[in-house]
């Protein structure tokens, strides 16, 4: 089979055939379609996340169809569409498990960072981790919601109710999100890279009611605030847009550093928060959710053998919505 390797942090990415994987007992065969494009990706790529293993295939927006079942399979079929999102494995039995937040298991395992992931003809996951997906959505327009998608909504369930949103980045997440936002009644307020006027133009397309740049201000206090940028200098930022009592969740992996603030941001019972990784439970109601609401990912599709042109398209800011990659 084919896939896209990465030896080594920095290094390029490299197209090679390699054996198809064997199923264990409780894995499942997967025939990839089609796999998302990540900002997590590029952090893999750069080596900026440390419970990264190398040689690794990238990708964690995974959708395909059931090619084999291990032993100790159940509840699914050979031929069953399925999604494989960035959690591959939780330990089960520590504290956070227990407690029903296996997205805090300091023995997690991650789909493209420690497990082969989906840029590549066929991967293999733990059954116990993998989503059926609504029929409603394309395998290229449902990859999105595997990470940008899940990510934003585990993001969008700690803002408590706010109903005025700032969104700091615009990029498959906040596109994704700010639909289900604007559903359930919210109004979104899209910041952007200076200048970036397309950007701009697509959130207002999505129905944001207010985009600009990080350094403007819309014309009302936000209840809250979503950062999806990786730029530590939004958060004393986003903290001085939000009213007394608001929220500012960080909903990336990877952040550059957070420069010191004076107290008067934070004070008023205003708090920062982080979101990290996914829980099976998020997936199971995220689905349900894109099954009531019509959620439309704007998609970019590359082949395989151009994977490393649209990671750097991403870096770059080439396109809206987000890029996926066409497997079959």
């Amino acid at each position: 089979m084919r896939a896209i390797l990465l030896e080594k942090p920095g290094s390029p990415l490299q197209l090679v055939d390699c054996d198809e994987p064997v199923p264990d007992d409780r894995q499942i065969l997967v025939r990839i379609t089609a796999c998302g494009v990540c900002r997590t990706d590029l952090h893999v790529l750069d080596g900026e996340l440390e419970q990264a293993e190398y040689p690794i295939v990238p990708g964690h927006q995974v959708v395909g169809r059931i090619e084999a079942l291990g032993s100790g399979v159940t509840g699914f079929e050979i031929g069953e569409r399925i999604g494989v999102p960035w959690l591959g494995f939780s330990c089960g039995h520590c504290e956070h498990c227990r407690r029903e937040r296996e997205n805090l298991c300091p023995d997690a395992r991650y789909t493209g960072c420690q497990i082969d992931g989906g840029f590549a003809d066929c991967c293999v996951a733990d059954h116990r981790y993998c989503f059926r997906l609504p029929e409603r959505y394309s395998d290229l327009q449902v990859a999105p919601l595997l990470c940008a998608g899940l990510i934003g909504y585990r993001a969008w369930k700690m803002l408590e109710g706010a109903v005025n949103v700032g969104f700091m980045g615009f990029g498959a997440s906040a596109h994704i999100l700010t639909q289900v936002a604007k559903a359930r009644g919210a109004s979104i307020y899209a910041f952007t890279r200076d200048g970036d006027t397309r950007a701009q133009e697509f959130a207002l397309g999505l129905g944001a009611v207010w985009a600009g740049s990080s350094e403007q201000s819309p014309d009302r206090e936000l209840d809250a605030a979503i950062i999806f940028a990786p730029v530590g200098d939004l958060v004393p930022r986003a903290l001085s847009l939000i009213r007394p009592g608001g929220r500012v969740v960080c909903a990336g992996i990877h952040m550059t550093d957070i420069p010191s603030f004076s107290y008067d941001l934070l004070w008023e019972e205003r708090s920062i928060c982080s979101v990290a990784n996914l829980t099976r439970n998020d997936g199971i109601e995220f689905m349900a959710l894109a099954e009531t609401v019509a959620i439309e990912t704007e998609v970019h599709a590359y082949p395989l053998e151009r994977t490393a042109e649209a990671l750097e398209d991403l870096r770059r800011g080439n396109f809206t919505g987000a890029a996926v990659i066409q497997i079959s």
